[in-house]
């Protein structure tokens, strides 16, 4: 009787779980492509958002979704930046953000993650795989805090991005496969006091 009991009473109970959230000052989410086939430009968005609902025993049973304003693009250059903006590629007005909302997360050796999930961009679906690397937990003023750096390769043509121009002497002016990293600060969320 009293094995039954405390089975249900541990049922009862809720499962560990915690929330994150991204901290904006302290992410940075940044591409690259290849121009002209010969060199890397590289860019940025300036704000993204994430939420992790992390499953604190078991953290493949966790989710992840994040969101970059692609509105906010910057490649130091704002006549390209008008050029990306435009319909020709990401089509701001149109689809103003990019959005990854996470399927499945394997674990790795020591710190790293397999994380997929679908990938919005430019209203098209895709699914993608982030290769990602956490930091440790650290405390500081009654906040925790830990650290990821995810990155992925998507081919950029499947997302209808497919605006390009041919070289004289043969080639294209930009390369189709497209790096993305995600270095992001994760806060927990704590639980609102108790009320009286």
């Amino acid at each position: 009787m009293r094995s039954l009991i405390a089975a249900v009473l541990l049922l009862s109970l809720p499962a560990a779980a915690s929330t994150w959230e991204g901290d904006p000052a302290h992410t940075t989410s940044t591409f690259s492509v290849r121009h002209m086939m010969v060199t890397n430009v590289r860019g940025e968005f300036g704000k993204t958002t994430a939420t992790v609902q992390q499953d604190d025993k078991d953290i493949t049973k966790s989710t992840v979704e994040v969101t970059i304003d692609t509105t906010t693009i910057d490649t130091r250059q704002p006549k390209r930046d008008a050029h990306l903006k435009s319909p020709d590629f990401f089509d701001v007005e149109k689809f103003p953000t990019m959005t990854f909302k996470s399927t499945k997360i394997t674990k790795g050796e020591g710190s790293k993650l397999k994380v997929e999930g679908n990938l919005t961009l430019h209203g098209v679906t895709k699914p993608v795989i982030f290769d990602v690397d956490v930091t440790p937990e650290i405390t500081n003023r009654g906040q925790t805090h830990k650290g990821v750096t995810a990155n992925t390769k998507i081919n950029r043509k499947d997302f209808g991005l497919n605006w390009n121009q041919t070289l004289e002497t043969g080639g294209v002016l930009v390369g189709d496969e497209v790096n993305i990293q995600v270095d992001m600060e994760l806060r927990k969320v704590n639980p609102a006091p108790a009320t009286k």
